[in-house]
């Protein structure tokens, strides 16, 4: 039985590896989605916070559904948490 391999035994066998390019890919694609989510989410905060404030300042659950592109009850249902008490 032969014994584990050195590691000068392992580096000579990865330097005889011939990578195969085709197969290779870069991180372009997983670097655009985590930048997407990562946009995505900030967003999301600064229309609850532009909302909260815009309820601060007295305007209505039918305008902000109306900047929204829906109607009052769905403004309401989708940002009544961001309503200051």
């Amino acid at each position: 039985m032969k014994d584990d391999p050195t590691a000068e035994e392992i580096n000579a066998w990865l330097d005889d590896v011939e990578p195969d390019r085709k197969d290779a890919r870069d991180a372009t694609h997983f670097r655009r989605i985590v930048a997407a989510t990562e946009a995505v989410g900030s967003a999301s905060a600064e229309l609850d916070d532009v909302v909260a404030a815009a309820r601060a300042a007295g305007d209505t659950w039918a305008m902000i559904g109306a900047a929204l592109g829906v109607c009052q009850q769905a403004a309401y249902q989708r940002f009544r948490r961001s309503e200051p008490d």
